[in-house]
């Protein structure tokens, strides 16, 4: 360790706390954790973007048509046997169902459900995080499994957005006033885990679907869900953490059952500044920003050098073939004092007497750089960030806040500056489309899935748009590369290091954990956003020996 990390750690970065041990989940209760709250609100709604659901909401209480494999690069078929497209033009997609499929309550499983779906999203855009309708023109059931989608417009990539939609039940979601708000504290659904046995502030616990259409499955009994606060704190079967020297702390207390597997194929981790306040909206500014920040410093304070420094691409290695050399070599993403300070002069932002940086208007610029309480390396990382930013004139503060308070200001804009994840899908499309489309822009204090910094390029508008039309991959891969290339260029929100994809796991009482020797699936259980957990949920079983 460095003299320089010593003297930050030392400095308060780090702090460790002596937790009681939590009794033990009955036998077959798998405890997880994921999200890191001092206590539970009880929330199931899969489809509103005003609050975050209970995990696992939206990939083990209500499932997708099909699961994209991020590990398999592929989708794989699940309430949908297959897709195919009608016709030549590609504008009309067929998705057919599987049979024999029933909700929690009994009731059959239909194309109505699904249409049902789809048009509950037209009528409630809020709903609508993926933008479906902005692409899709109508809905029809041709029969109790077979479902068309009109296309407004050849949108290739399209179909992994509707195959990835979560369905939701007629004759339950019918007669709910507004869906948005709806907290669905008793779920109806189709997925593996569907019954809350308890549900308190400090604990709650789902059991198994009895009536799962994946016959024996699932071999878990149920799960449970204490509250930590903190990512340090967790001692359970399974978990999504920051562990700091994990191989001591974590491994050295059950060498023959604790385990991890944390590959480079989760999302980018981001400093995304408000492009909506000043002086955030000037490149330069951007830029000098990211060129204050000592990434190799903050993964070795931060992430005890898990990972990787991000490069101008800001993909992550799930990306490495599609990676564009002339962009990744962009020298914005690498530390240079002189050069950040020479821009945020060139943007008209002087230094005072003081030493202090001023806007336009003459104040002293201050900015929060915002982070989730309890995830220690996003605050410790937060904290190297506003060092860096002080050090070229620019005075920042921390603020941490609960998960749920962090995530509503992350989506409504509420913030200056905010670390956050990259969102992703089987090409580089769906990144690059939720950092620089302006289609993905909403106004402030209107939720936003992602594109949390209100950035939009019409030069990136007709590169995606010519992506959504390309269908030889030859032609998509040098789409992707000239996006990388603008993303380079503009730098629309600022890459730090390419998240390990977090996963422990104890084999003490279970098995069937994703692991480098076994990559049937990503291993974290934070990978729901297009159902990759349902994977692992419908593969772990209690230890037999």
């Amino acid at each position: 360790m460095s003299r320089r990390v010593a003297a930050l750690l030392a400095a308060g970065l780090t702090a460790a706390g002596c937790v009681r041990e939590r009794p033990p989940a009955p036998p077959g209760v798998l405890t997880v954790s994921v999200e890191q709250e001092a206590s539970w609100v009880r929330n199931f709604n899969p489809l509103t973007p005003a609050t975050a659901p209970r995990w696992p909401t939206l990939a083990g209480v209500y499932e997708p048509l099909m699961v994209f494999s991020g590990v398999r690069g592929e989708l794989v078929p699940w309430l949908a046997l297959e897709y195919r497209w009608v016709g030549a033009d590609h504008r009309h997609l067929r998705v057919i169902l599987r049979d024999g499929v029933e909700w929690s309550d009994g009731q059959p499983f239909t194309a109505r459900d699904v249409a049902f779906t789809f048009e509950l999203l037209r009528r409630f855009p809020a709903l609508d995080r993926r933008g479906l309708w902005g692409f899709l023109a109508g809905v029809v059931v041709i029969d109790a499994r077979t479902v068309d989608f009109a296309l407004a417009r050849v949108y290739l990539p399209g179909v992994e957005d509707v195959v990835g939609q979560l369905i939701v039940p007629e004759h339950i979601w019918r007669d709910v006033a507004d869906p948005v708000a709806f907290p669905n504290e008793h779920p109806v659904a189709t997925g593996p885990f569907t019954e809350v046995r308890v549900f308190e502030r400090q604990v709650y616990e789902l059991g198994k679907n009895p009536r799962y259409w994946q016959k024996g499955k699932p071999r878990l009994a149920g799960l449970r869900f204490p509250a930590y606060p903190s990512n340090e704190r967790a001692n359970l079967d399974w978990a999504a953490n920051f562990v700091p020297a994990i191989d001591r702390v974590y491994v050295g207390r059950a060498p023959d059952h604790h385990r991890y597997w944390f590959p480079l194929t989760g999302t980018s981790i981001f400093l995304y500044a408000n492009i909506t306040r000043a002086p955030f909206g000037d490149v330069r500014v951007r830029k000098a920003l990211s060129m204050a920040i000592d990434r190799p410093l903050l993964l070795e304070v931060a992430l005890y050098s898990y990972s990787r420094p991000a490069d101008g691409t800001a993909l992550s290695d799930a990306y490495a073939s599609w990676r564009d050399p002339e962009a990744a070599g962009a020298d914005w993403v690498r530390a240079d004092l002189a050069r950040a300070a020479a821009l945020l002069d060139e943007a008209g932002l002087a230094r005072g007497p003081d030493g202090r940086r001023r806007g336009a208007d003459g104040r002293p610029l201050h900015f929060d750089v915002m982070a989730v309480s309890g995830w220690s390396d996003w605050v410790r990382a937060a904290q190297v960030i506003a060092r860096g930013l002080e050090s070229v004139g620019v005075e920042a503060k921390v603020k941490t806040y609960d998960f749920g308070a962090w995530f509503q200001r992350v989506q409504e804009g509420d913030f200056d500056l905010s670390l956050g994840w990259s969102f992703e899908g089987p090409t580089p499309y769906t990144f690059y489309r939720w950092l620089m489309a302006s289609s993905t822009v909403k106004p402030v204090g209107v939720p936003s899935m992602a594109n949390w910094h209100r950035f939009g390029s019409p030069e990136a508008d007709e590169l995606l748009g010519r992506f959504e039309r390309e269908a030889d991959p030859a032609g998509q891969r040098a789409i992707a590369a000239e996006l990388q290339r603008l993303f380079a260029r503009e730098a629309p929100a600022i890459p730090l290091y390419v998240n390990p994809s977090w996963s422990e796991y104890s084999t003490r009482r279970f098995v069937g954990f994703p692991s480098a020797a076994s990559p049937y699936a990503d291993p974290s259980p934070n990978k729901f956003d297009r159902g990759e957990t349902l994977l692992v949920l419908t593969e772990l079983a209690p230890r037999q020996d």
